[in-house]
C-alpha cells in the first residue's frame, strides 16, 4: 500500500474498548465516544459493541454519530447558530448548551428534548493554558452555582468536562470532590450527569477499580446516570502513520524527509510542541525525522535506528489515532495519508483515499 496512510489495528483497538465494557459493567457509568478526538466511523461497527454512542461539537459530528454509531447521540456545541438548531435536534437524542444565554433562546425550540447544561466547575488538570477549559475569562460552560439553580427545571443534565490527559486517579477523585462540595445540590436535582473525557483510565497501570467505586458512589449519592466521553482512552495506542523515506540530508545532524507532515497530518505535534513517537527507538544511529511542507518547524522528532536511514525505507509513527484524522489538512497540497484498516484476522483493508479532486474540492 502506497504511503503515506493511517493504519488502525483493531486488535490493539480492543484492548481499550475491553476495559471501557469492564468499567460500565461494574460502574454503571455509559461511556460515548468523543468524536472530536477520533471520528474515523469505519471502525465504528467493532467500537458500538462495547460504548453507549457518541458525543460531539459540532452540527456535522451530530449528525455522523447519528448516521453512522448505534446507541445514544448526544449534541454539545460552544454556541448553536439559528439555522443549525433544527437539525441538531433532529439527530440528537440530548442536547447540552454551552450557556444559559444559549438555552433560553432555544428553548422554545427544544421544548420536549432532553437538555443540559455545560458546567465549569474552575478546576482542570490541563498542563497548557490552550487547552485548559478553567482557565482564566473562559467560555466552556457556567461557573455560577446559584445561577445554574435558577434553570434546574428547565434542563435535566449537567456536563462537567474539565480533564485533560489525566491519568491520575488521585486527582480525579480530588476534582470530583470539589465539584461535589460546590455544585452537588443541583446535581442532586438532576437525572444525568455527564462528567466528559479526558480521563485516560485505559492506560496501563490506572487503578480502573478504584475509579468503578467512586463512579457508582457518586451515582448512587445523587441519584444520577453517570456518562463519560472517552477520546483518547477509547484509541490510545490503536493507530499508526506509516511513512516513506524520500530523501536524506546532513546538516550538523542527519536529516530524513518523509512523504508526510506534521504540520498536515499530525497537528497536535506542533501546537503542543511534543515528537511523535517511534518504537523501539534503540540503535546507534540518531536522525531527525522531517517533514516534507514547506515549514521550517515540520519536525516529527530525533529518533534512533539500528542503521543509517535512506531513501525508501518505510517508518512508523506510533499511536497516531487521536485527533490526526480529524485535523488533518491539504497545507502545502501535500497529499493527505490514506485511511486503512488491519481486522481482527491480520487482513488488512483500504477503506479511504485521497486525491487531487478531493484537494480541489475542498477549495473554490
Amino acid at each position: 500500500m502506497r504511503t503515506p496512510y493511517y493504519l488502525i489495528d483493531k486488535s490493539r483497538l480492543l484492548p481499550n474498548l475491553e476495559k471501557i465494557a469492564w468499567l460500565r459493567e461494574n460502574s454503571g457509568a455509559k461511556s460515548l465516544l468523543a468524536l472530536k478526538c477520533f471520528a474515523t466511523w469505519s471502525v465504528f461497527d467493532l467500537m458500538s459493541d462495547y460504548m453507549d454512542g457518541t458525543t460531539s461539537s459540532s452540527l456535522y459530528e451530530v449528525r455522523l454519530g447519528k448516521e453512522k454509531f448505534a446507541g445514544e447521540t448526544h449534541a454539545y456545541s460552544v454556541a448553536y447558530a439559528d439555522h443549525e438548531i433544527a437539525e441538531v435536534l433532529e439527530h440528537s437524542d440530548k442536547i447540552i448548551f454551552n450557556s444559559i444565554g444559549q438555552l433560553q433562546k432555544f428553548a422554545d425550540a427544544s421544548q420536549g428534548h432532553i437538555r443540559g447544561l455545560r458546567v465549569n466547575p474552575g478546576v482542570s488538570t490541563s498542563e497548557f493554558d490552550l487547552a485548559d477549559p478553567a482557565r482564566p475569562f473562559s467560555r466552556l460552560g457556567e461557573h455560577d452555582p446559584a445561577e445554574i439553580a435558577q434553570v434546574a427545571d428547565q434542563i435535566s443534565g449537567l456536563m462537567f468536562h474539565n480533564n485533560c490527559e489525566n491519568d491520575d486517579f488521585d486527582r480525579f477523585d480530588e476534582m470530583l470532590t470539589l465539584i461535589e462540595d460546590r455544585f452537588g445540590a443541583v446535581i442532586a436535582k438532576m437525572d444525568w450527569i455527564s462528567l466528559g473525557g479526558g480521563i485516560h483510565f485505559t492506560g496501563e497501570g490506572y487503578p480502573l477499580d478504584r475509579l468503578a467505586a467512586r463512579l457508582k458512589s457518586f451515582a448512587t449519592t445523587y441519584g444520577v446516570q453517570v456518562y463519560l466521553e472517552p477520546g483518547e482512552a477509547a484509541i490510545t495506542g490503536a493507530a499508526t502513520l506509516e511513512v516513506t523515506v524520500l530523501d536524506t540530508m546532513h546538516n550538523g545532524k542527519n536529516l530524513a524527509i518523509v512523504d508526510s507532515s506534521i504540520e498536515a497530518h499530525m497537528l497536535d505535534l506542533i501546537i503542543y510542541r511534543e515528537p511523535a513517537k517511534i518504537a523501539p527507538n534503540t540503535g546507534d544511529h540518531e536522525w531527525m525525522i522531517c517533514g516534507k511542507s514547506c515549514l521550517a518547524g515540520d519536525i516529527f522528532g530525533e529518533f534512533r535506528f539500528d542503521a543509517p536511514l535512506k531513501a525508501g525505507d518505510r517508518l512508523s509513527f506510533q499511536d497516531a489515532a487521536g485527533y490526526t484524522m480529524v485535523k488533518k489538512n491539504w497545507f502545502n497540497g501535500v497529499k493527505m495519508p490514506s485511511i486503512a484498516i488491519r481486522e481482527l484476522d491480520g487482513t488488512v483493508r483500504l477503506v479511504r483515499d485521497f486525491d487531487y479532486d478531493d484537494f480541489a474540492a475542498a477549495l473554490s
